[in-house]
């Protein structure tokens, strides 16, 4: 890493474990350190701010929870005109939470961060849950909802085609799937979509930007060293890939992807002694 990036990192690290900062504004915090230097950070809660008032000031007398959501639906994916994106859903930038405000359209986590963001400002206490592959949200342990379809209730089988559609029959439903998750763990999955995306755009140095900002929350995760060695070989820093691959077969020897990492170690030993 350059010393821009080293201190960028740094930054990243004392802003995401200061308590006294939101999740809005750690996300808000994310997309400035990866994408928009410029980005005002308290313009963007302002922003958030006035949609959740012009929301609350739509609510009659009626404190239901059922009738609120209905507004909240209504509100957002009717007058605000939010709605998930099927056109550009890898996008990078749609884990960015200024880019999803601007464009009314995002991915399930984005849209789930906003849509329990909005809820406060009706005093609903909504959850984000990390089910796989699609983050949802919840009311208590009564309605599961889905921000990226229009705040659509979901059942049980509903969550079953989502995994199906993901994982085949290779992953069951279990109860657990439908926990809240924390703010570190949203924040982290939202790192490795654009570590993903970033990879599979061949954005090597970005990529390995997110996976240090991983590391900064994470710092024993097996599946980010790996990652680093792996990114660091793609940038050609080859003794650095070196150091984090064997790190990664030390702290699990006995992975699926052993022979993998072994044969990238080859391939590196290779180059070096060209």
């Amino acid at each position: 890493m350059n010393e821009r990036e080293i201190s960028l990192v740094s930054e990243w690290n004392t802003f995401v474990s200061n308590e006294n900062f939101s999740l809005i504004e750690k996300c808000l915090k994310l997309a400035q350190i990866l994408e928009y230097p410029e980005l005002s950070i308290s313009k963007e809660l302002e922003r958030i701010k006035e949609i959740g008032i012009n929301f609350r000031n739509r609510i009659t007398e009626s404190k239901n929870p059922t009738y609120l959501i209905s507004l909240l639906n209504e509100f957002l994916f009717d007058v605000e005109e939010f709605q998930g994106d099927l056109d550009d859903y890898y996008n990078p930038k749609n884990n960015f939470l200024n880019y999803v405000l601007e464009r009314s359209s995002g991915i399930p986590i984005t849209l789930c961060i906003l849509y329990t963001e909005i809820a406060k400002y009706a005093d609903l206490d909504l959850k984000i849950v990390g089910f796989p592959s699609h983050v949802i949200v919840k009311y208590e342990e009564e309605m599961i909802l889905d921000p990226f379809n229009r705040g659509r209730l979901l059942e049980l089988e509903d969550l079953q085609e989502i995994l199906y559609q993901n994982y085949g029959d290779s992953v069951e439903f279990q109860a657990e799937y439908l926990n809240q998750i924390s703010d570190e763990k949203i924040l982290i999955r939202m790192l490795r979509n654009l570590k993903n995306s970033y990879t599979d755009s061949f954005a090597y140095e970005m990529a390995s930007m997110c996976n240090r900002m991983i590391l900064e929350i994470l710092p024993e995760s097996a599946d980010e060293i790996r990652d680093m060695g792996i990114l660091e070989e793609k940038l050609k820093n080859y003794d650095n890939a070196l150091e984090f691959l064997n790190k990664y077969l030390e702290m699990e020897p006995n992975a699926e992807d052993v022979d993998f990492v072994l044969e990238l170690i080859r391939e590196i030993r290779e180059k070096i002694n060209q």
